[in-house]
């Protein structure tokens, strides 16, 4: 028997061997990828050169080590990609450098000569790194083929912060094999453990837009995972490297020159330019150590190179908010960031001396923004819309920290005062955290109050006459009154492969003001659910569908019903020319001033493809019945915008949008508004430093023209030169039935030049 069993055992491995190899045989020869979970690679320091050309051919690579195993990431599931993508890294005293060799067609690379940070539909590698194995934060590095570079700062609550710039060297080339490229990050330029031995969490990746957008990583991803640097690889073998740490003094010189009509109501009026005007000023950085960096500057250059897109606000009752793109208060804004905007920098809008200081040690991250404001916006939040004007100078002092701990849980305070130079003063006192339950689950929530301290100013507020707020107890003037506020939000959120929900409920009581935040409304509760389930189509046109609802209602702080919302939506990602499209059906009733207004309606509908590496377009429709809130009426209502990105060569693109908005009244189709806004960025990049951008919009609301040319010089993110102009034209016709008398109504050149000098 023991043989017979014998026998049938060794048939068995006989028969099961040819099988067995040709399993193993493809992984060996071909180089099959597995996916590996949080994988480790070994770094060996060099003494050789490198010369960051992306040539790969320096001796100070020979001895790297090499990272090859990757899997798709999207939209497969850690599946096997087209083509291979092998990961060099090594470092010296002074560098960390990764070298990526990108496998394809060359004719297929799609790729961009642009400024830094504007690659968008770009074939690029990227480097994650997590120095300090938190989960914190983290740094990303990517480089297109052209050797452009962007970069970002990963938090938990902001996600990729592309405002965040490091200085670092970057270089790439086309072969005839696909594309190369080499990336040195110098130790001056991270914050890492001052160690002998340290040991980073990384992840190498690479996008590849085709049909379908494709990324392909090291480092395995669980889609049931909800922290993505949690899942990166581990970094060992790099040692006796200390991170940076000296002084940075950036002067700047400005230079601007402004003419305006006397008399918009005359088209005959003449033109008044003013005298050219010069403004110097000068900031320093200086790092502390490896964590810690203070900033300060005096009259501070807070200009931005590109006006803010127009918005059409001709139908809402609040006041617009704008992104950041101010860099002295871009970099670290990830470090204030909360559920509600306790602060939003711009409010800060004209400082005389602003200060900085950022720490980010490990779990522990602090900031700190000061600043002396010489022309400050004031908010006041009522129930159904606010009121914003002007108070004259200011002082702000916002201090944030944070502390993660656990797996992936934070907690984090923030204080914040403005002192008005007529009395008064707002104050901000939070608490906020985020806090993982399991794989899957977590809460989070912000817990606000705020003390209110009018300024002694009553002639700014004026024309509000004797409004009241708070039932009655305050009134809008600036008559130097003193209360306190409230609000609170707290989420219970599901984060997974296949099903998600989110449920919220967030409050602000009548009396909650915060001066240097962003909160327009107030003297509401809110309780909301939005849920969805994701299947992934093994075959056919979509490889992506997501059906999901969503559901509000919101009460006064009394209890009243304000408003209730419920939509179902369809969000879908094909397989075909990098195209996705959203649909959402949903109906609501509100109560405004007093006035209930049911059977309200919209249908949405987005869409975006990118047709081919030259062609990208998309567009949004909206239909449905609203409230027209100054009418105080039900109307019939049509919005839509399109948008085109061309790119005719590498070095050019093309970017037109239109956005379009009417509503009509219900019953007797009068019109309540109607226009449009068109923008067209015209962009050209003759290399790396040297740019050309052309911005023409027009406003049909207002009826005016915007031209703004710019020619861009830049060395790094913070040495470079401009110089540009902005230019307005309006319609100076009494009235709408009149022939147009089309006249420049404001001019403004402005030159800029600055340059880091670091030691």
């Amino acid at each position: 028997m023991r043989v017979a069993h014998l026998h049938r055992s060794i048939l068995g491995f006989s028969l099961l061997l040819p099988a067995t190899l040709l399993v193993i045989l493809p992984s060996i020869v071909l180089g099959v990828s597995r996916p590996v979970f949080r994988p480790t690679l070994e770094v060996s320091k060099t003494t050789a050169s490198i010369d960051v050309d992306g040539q790969l051919n320096d001796p100070g690579w020979k001895s790297a080590a090499r990272a090859d195993n990757f899997v798709e990431r999207e939209p497969g599931d850690n599946t096997e990609p087209e083509v291979k993508t092998e990961v060099y890294t090594t470092y010296d005293d002074r560098n960390f450098y990764v070298a990526f060799v990108c496998y394809d067609d060359p004719k297929a690379i799609r790729s961009t000569m642009c400024q830094r940070d504007q690659m968008g539909n770009d074939d690029m590698v990227g480097v994650l790194i997590d120095p300090y194995a938190s989960a914190s934060w983290a740094y990303e590095l990517f480089v297109n083929s052209y050797g452009i570079q962007m970069d970002a700062l990963w938090t938990p609550i902001v996600g990729e912060n592309t405002g965040y710039d490091l200085i670092w060297e970057s270089a790439a080339v086309v072969t005839d094999s696909g594309y190369q490229v080499e990336i040195a990050l110098p130790y001056a330029s991270m914050r890492f453990p001052n160690q002998d031995i340290q040991t980073w969490k990384v992840d190498f990746l690479r996008n590849r837009p085709r049909e379908v957008y494709k990324q392909y990583i090291w480092a395995a991803k669980d889609r049931n995972e909800q922290c993505y640097p949690c899942q990166y690889g581990t970094l060992t073998g790099i040692a006796s490297v200390h991170p940076g740490k000296g002084i940075g003094i950036m002067p700047t010189m400005v230079a601007h020159q402004s003419g305006e009509i006397s008399d918009l109501q005359n088209p005959d009026s003449p033109f008044h330019n003013t005298d050219l005007k010069g403004e110097f000023s000068i900031g320093g950085k200086y790092a502390i150590n490896s964590d810690v960096t203070v900033e300060a500057a005096v009259n501070p250059d807070f200009s931005q190179i590109e006006a803010d897109a127009a918005q059409i606000a001709v139908n809402s009752t609040v006041s617009l908010m704008y992104p950041e793109r101010r860099p002295f208060f871009q970099e670290g804004s990830d470090i204030f960031r909360t559920l509600f905007n306790s602060f939003y920098t711009r409010s800060v809008n004209d400082p005389e001396v602003a200060a900085k200081l950022t720490a980010r040690m490990g779990k522990t991250t602090i900031g700190y923004v000061g600043a002396r404001d010489m022309n400050t916006p004031y908010m006041i939040p009522l129930e159904e819309y606010n009121l914003l004007l002007n108070t004259g100078k200011s002082t702000v002092n916002a201090l944030r920290g944070m502390q993660s701990f656990g797996a992936d849980s934070r907690i984090g305070v923030l204080l914040s005062d403005r002192r008005f130079e007529h009395n008064g003063s707002g104050s901000v006192a939070a608490v906020d955290g985020d806090i993982r339950l399991s794989k899957n689950y977590s809460i989070d929530g912000q817990y606000i109050i705020t003390h209110t301290s009018e300024p002694q100013d009553s002639a700014r507020t004026a024309r509000y006459g004797a409004s009241h707020f708070d039932g009655g107890k305050h009134t809008i003037a600036f008559d130097g009154e003193s209360y306190t506020g409230t609000a609170f939000i707290q989420r219970f959120k599901r984060e997974a492969r296949h099903w998600g929900f989110v449920l919220d409920y967030n409050q602000v009581s009548p009396s909650y003001r915060t001066e240097v935040g962003y909160d327009p409304l107030m003297g509401y509760r809110n309780l909301s659910l939005n849920s969805n389930y994701t299947f992934y189509p093994k075959s056919g046109a979509v490889s992506r569908i997501t059906p999901g609802i969503y559901g509000s209602r919101r009460w006064k702080f009394d209890g009243v019903r304000k408003n209730t919302v419920l939509f179902a939506g369809l969000d879908a990602q094909f397989r075909k020319a990098q195209t996705y499209i959203s649909v959402n059906v949903g109906r609501s009733s509100e109560l405004y001033s007093s006035t209930e207004f049911t059977g309200l309606w919209e249908v949405d509908i987005n869409w975006n493809s990118r047709i081919s590496n030259k062609v990208g377009l998309g567009g949004v429709i909206q239909k449905g019945v609203n409230v027209a809130y100054y009418a105080l009426a039900k109307g019939n209502m049509t919005s839509y915008s399109a948008s085109l990105n061309l790119k005719p060569v590498d070095r050019l693109i093309i970017q037109p949008s239109i956005n379009f908005a009417r509503s009509t009244d219900r019953n007797t189709g009068e019109k309540f508004y109607s226009g449009y806004i068109t923008r067209t960025r015209i962009l050209y990049q003759a290399n790396r430093e040297l740019s050309f951008r052309l911005v023409v919009q027009y406003d049909d609301f207002s009826r005016a023209w915007e031209i703004d040319p710019l020619l861009t010089y830049r060395l790094s993110p913070f040495s470079l030169f401009y110089f540009g102009s902005s230019n307005d034209y309006g319609d100076l016709a009494p009235d709408v039935n009149s022939p147009s008398q089309w006249r420049l109504t404001a001019r403004q050149f402005f030159m800029k030049i600055q340059y880091l000098f670091q030691t």
